[in-house]
């Protein structure tokens, strides 16, 4: 179990941070003509960045606090925080009728669900 919860948030920290590198390092309006890019529009620049922003930090606490064995409470935490991102990001792309997105994001928010709680108990 504990190889598991080590191999998806590695996973995960990947995704987050890939993707929120992305958001703080490329303009708004080249990420809005990237696939599934269009949500960007709806929402300031600011915005972006800062979740972008967010979405690195989260990913950084998913690995680190468990690796260094400082506070690893964080690491559930890091996990409900991204979870709840990934609820945001569903709801924004079934607003926007994005079906294929919602289920990546809804896949991800599992992933980080099941991180949590794996690291809750």
């Amino acid at each position: 179990m504990n190889l598991t919860l080590w191999i998806i948030a590695g996973l995960l920290s990947a995704v987050f941070l890939l993707a929120g590198a992305n958001k703080l390092f490329i303009s708004q309006e080249k990420l809005a003509k990237a696939p599934g890019g269009g949500w960007v529009l709806d929402f300031s620049a600011g915005f972006v960045k800062a979740l972008g922003a967010v979405e690195i930090l989260g990913a950084v606490g998913l690995i680190l606090p468990a690796l260094l064995n400082i506070a690893p409470i964080l690491v559930p935490l890091a996990a409900v925080g991204l979870a709840l991102i990934m609820v945001g990001a569903a709801i924004v792309t079934f607003r926007r009728q994005e079906f294929k997105h919602m289920l990546l994001n809804l896949t991800y928010l599992a992933l980080a669900a099941f991180v949590a709680w794996g690291r809750f108990w």
